[in-house]
């Protein structure tokens, strides 16, 4: 980016502070549907239909909201509200922002547990949402059940109650929700577990173990679980530990599971990248593609028991993802690699639909991409976001803007636009 452009942008950013961050947003529809967990209603990171923006330009730039401290989870939005977590003044909190940018309320807790890496935080975990209550977690172990108003309806400590865990790096698992209960998991150097608690009064409905022998690093993981039908039932899919497992929703119990994920052995391979599912395949990222060593795996979800000998359709040794999660387009899988290596895949065979590639730069890709209509949206760490094109010819690059401050969280739709969580600001985009 050029150094006017540059100096236009942060200028437009300190006019939309300093106007009170009431910019009418005429660009908002009036039905904004909503995004209630991290990758959106289907976890796929993408809605299909829709007329976004083709640049995240200074004259796209609608309202900017502060944010009282440095947080990397990604909002949700249900009904026009935009909820998030954020520390503030050294607390864990969660915000509620209205359409226009401005805050209508903060709930603060006792306590913040800071982050470890350069991008991490206290405030990793998404929130989540079926409508009625916020669901949160935070480093610090705070896990709490709040309402739309921000009134607190429930609050325990995990860390308190099982112990810290054994991450190198900072807790990034969200929680999800079924039916009945809110889901969390604990993926670590020692006692690992999967667990659902009441919606309406925090108390465990169930816990199981998830333990198993690897590699050094290779059971911290940093994924969330999927909610889905197997078999007709309501269930939860797991990846970390080297192996998928599909749990039954009602009481946890393992129905199906999948390992051989690293044969020759390999340490230091967390597993960071949260799986997609599309028809019946989920599509695992694993190895270190940070490092030149990418692994990608298409696993049939059929059977029941240990079905490693059969569920593994295909293995791609050339192409991956270490951190940002995949996304789906039309179909195919949607890949942005570390390094900013972008390819449509087709998850039944794992051959490749069309590939791309984001401008080289220094920094490396840790949000995750958002597809929305035909556009491509992947913020790089430093703070570039690109936006892409998809169509029938294949994938090309649209734009590239500098919003100065670190992004981590992930891009989401809002509306007719796109919202972008920055180290400092929410920052709202629209045509």
């Amino acid at each position: 980016m050029n150094r006017p452009l540059k100096h236009t942008l942060r200028s437009a950013l300190r006019l939309a502070l300093c106007s009170g961050l009431l910019f009418c947003n005429a660009a908002f529809a009036e039905d904004v549907g909503s995004w209630t967990s991290w990758r959106g209603p289907k976890d796929s990171g993408s809605v299909e239909s829709g007329n976004f923006p083709s640049t995240l330009s200074k004259d796209k730039l609608r309202w900017s909201a502060p944010m009282p401290g440095k947080g990397c989870s990604t909002p949700i939005h249900l009904d026009g509200k935009i909820y998030l977590t954020a520390p503030q003044d050294g607390k864990d909190s969660v915000l509620c922002i209205d359409a226009n940018g401005k805050q209508r309320w903060s709930t603060v807790f006792e306590q913040e547990d800071a982050g470890k890496h350069r991008n991490g935080s206290g405030c990793n975990a998404s929130p989540v949402t079926d409508g009625k209550a916020l669901y949160v977690y935070f480093k610090s172990g705070m896990f709490a059940a709040l309402g739309l108003d921000g009134t607190v309806l429930w609050q325990t400590n995990l860390v308190k109650t099982y112990g810290k865990d054994t991450l190198f790096w900072d807790h990034g698992t969200s929680p999800v929700l079924t039916n009945k209960h809110v889901i969390m998991a604990r993926m670590h150097q020692g006692e690992s577990w999967l667990a659902a608690f009441d919606k309406q009064t925090g108390q465990v409905a169930w816990k199981v173990a998830r333990n198993y022998k690897v590699p050094t690093e290779c059971d911290h993981g940093y994924t969330t679980p999927l909610v889905m039908e197997y078999q007709g039932k309501e269930s939860i899919l797991v990846w970390g530990a080297e192996h998928v497992t599909i749990h039954d929703a009602a009481d946890g119990k393992v129905v199906w599971s999948c390992g051989n994920f690293n044969p020759e052995g390999s340490q230091l391979w967390p597993a960071i990248a949260t799986p997609v599912v599309v028809d019946g395949t989920a599509v695992i990222a694993y190895g270190r593609n940070d490092r030149g060593i990418p692994r990608l795996y298409g696993i049939r979800l059929s059977g029941t028991g240990d079905t490693t000998a059969s569920s593994h359709a295909w293995k791609r040794d050339d192409v991956g993802t270490f951190v940002p999660t995949p996304a789906v387009h039309r179909g195919k899988v949607v890949l942005v690699g570390d390094q900013g290596k972008v390819e449509g895949l087709d998850a039944t065979t794992g051959k490749t639909a069309w590939k791309g590639e984001f401008p080289k730069g220094r920094a490396n890709f840790y949000s995750s991409p958002l597809v929305a209509g035909d556009k491509l949206y992947a913020p790089r760490e430093d703070g570039v976001v690109f936006v892409g094109k998809i169509d029938s010819d294949g994938f090309k690059v649209l734009s590239e803007t500098n919003l100065e401050q670190p992004v981590i969280g992930s891009p989401i739709p809002f509306g007719s636009g796109v919202l972008i969580r920055g180290e400092s600001q929410l920052l709202y985009f629209a045509d």
